[in-house]
C-alpha cells in the first residue's frame, strides 16, 4: 500500500520555457545584420567593405585662404620702413612679438577654416568640414525654398561638426538613408546643387564613376 501512496514527481513546467525562450544562434545573427544593414550605404553588406572609389571632383571649396597669412608679415615690413624713414629709434622686440602674434593667428585661422568648413563633391562622394557621406547614402535632395514658409530642413543641422551652416554660406537639404535629415552647404549653393542632383541621379542608375580628370 505504501508504494501505491507514493506520487510521481511532477514535470518541471519551467523546462519547456526556458528551451522555448532560447533564441537560435542564426536568427541572433540575422538581426544583427538587419541593424547594421539599416546605418550603412545600401550597396555596402558589413562594415568591412572598402569605401568606394570618390571618382573625379566635382566642387572644392578649400574654406580659407592662405594669403591671409601674408598679411602679418606685410604689415611689420610696413610698419620698419616707417620707422627707417623716420630717422628714429627701430623697435625691433615689439615689431618682433607683434609680427609672432599676427603670424600665428593668421595660421591658426586658415588651417581651422580649411579644416571645418572647407567640402569637397565628387562623383560619390561628398564631404562637408571632417564628416564624409557617399551619395548612394542621401535619399532625397529637397528643392530650393521659394516659398514664405520655412521649411524642416531649413532649421536641420549641417553636414560636419558645426551644427548650423557656416556664415557666408547655404544650405541645401537632404534625406539620408538612415533617417537624418541635414543640410549640406558651399558659399556657391546653385553650383553644389546642380553638381549634386547630376551624381545623385548617376549613382541611383547605377553609373560607375568616371575617374580622375
Amino acid at each position: 500500500m505504501s508504494d501505491e501512496s507514493e506520487q510521481k514527481p511532477e514535470p518541471d513546467e519551467t523546462d519547456g520555457v526556458a528551451e522555448t525562450a532560447d533564441t537560435p544562434d542564426g536568427e541572433a545573427d540575422e538581426g544583427a545584420d538587419q541593424d547594421v544593414s539599416t546605418t550603412l550605404n545600401p550597396r555596402k553588406k558589413n562594415k568591412s567593405e572598402p569605401p568606394v572609389d570618390p571618382g573625379a571632383t566635382l566642387l572644392y571649396e578649400p574654406g580659407g585662404s592662405w594669403w591671409v597669412v601674408a598679411i602679418g608679415p606685410v604689415l611689420i615690413i610696413a610698419t620698419l620702413i616707417m620707422e627707417i624713414l623716420g630717422k628714429g629709434r627701430i623697435h625691433w622686440e615689439v615689431l618682433t612679438i607683434f609680427g609672432v602674434v599676427l603670424i600665428g593667428f593668421s595660421l591658426l585661422q586658415v588651417i581651422a577654416a580649411r579644416q571645418h568648413v572647407s567640402m569637397r563633391l565628387t562623383e560619390t562622394t561628398l564631404r562637408e568640414g571632417t564628416e564624409t557621406i557617399e551619395i548612394a547614402d542621401i535619399v532625397k535632395i529637397f528643392p530650393e525654398n521659394t516659398g514664405p514658409e520655412t521649411q524642416d530642413w531649413e532649421s536641420a543641422p549641417a553636414l560636419g561638426e558645426l551644427h548650423a551652416v557656416p556664415r557666408r554660406r547655404k544650405g541645401i537639404g537632404l534625406r539620408l538613408a538612415n533617417g537624418r535629415l541635414v543640410q549640406a552647404w558651399a558659399r556657391d549653393v546653385g553650383r553644389l546643387r546642380i553638381e549634386l542632383t547630376e551624381a545623385h541621379m548617376a549613382v541611383k542608375m547605377g553609373l560607375p564613376p568616371r575617374g580622375n580628370r
